[in-house]
């Protein structure tokens, strides 16, 4: 059985920083392409980053490139976002995501397993 364990999150003023984790238990974590998601309220769901099963070529979205860094230890079963110069648009509930051999892409629909849930608030 799959479990995931997200943490990290919380409130912080504009221009702060906050790093969110996800830890997998339950599956073959080098064999999953990693992602975190996020939704604003009352907004839909959108991609923020991802990291392919073999480590390489990270994407993000543009709203946040130079600003968030995905990274994944294997060892650890352990995917993390480093989120820095945060703006109050990144207030959302973010989610990590595991996709079977996948290549970290943006379509949520092909991740296999997900976080629950972490809330993001920045402020001004």
């Amino acid at each position: 059985q799959v479990q995931v364990v997200e943490s990290g999150g919380g409130s912080v003023q504009a221009g702060g920083s906050l790093r969110l984790s996800c830890a997998f238990s339950g599956l073959r974590f080098n064999y999953y392409a990693m992602a975190w998601f996020r939704q604003g309220a009352g907004k839909e769901r959108e991609f923020v980053a991802g990291v392919p099963w073999s480590g390489a070529n990270r994407n993000y979205a543009d709203s946040v490139k130079g600003r968030f860094t995905i990274s994944r230890i294997n060892a650890n079963n352990t995917v993390s976002l480093q989120m820095n110069s945060l703006k109050q648009e990144d207030t959302a509930v973010y989610y990590c995501a595991a996709d079977l051999f996948g290549l970290g892409r943006e379509d949520d629909h092909l991740y296999d397993y997900w976080g629950q849930g972490t809330q993001v608030t920045v402020s001004s």
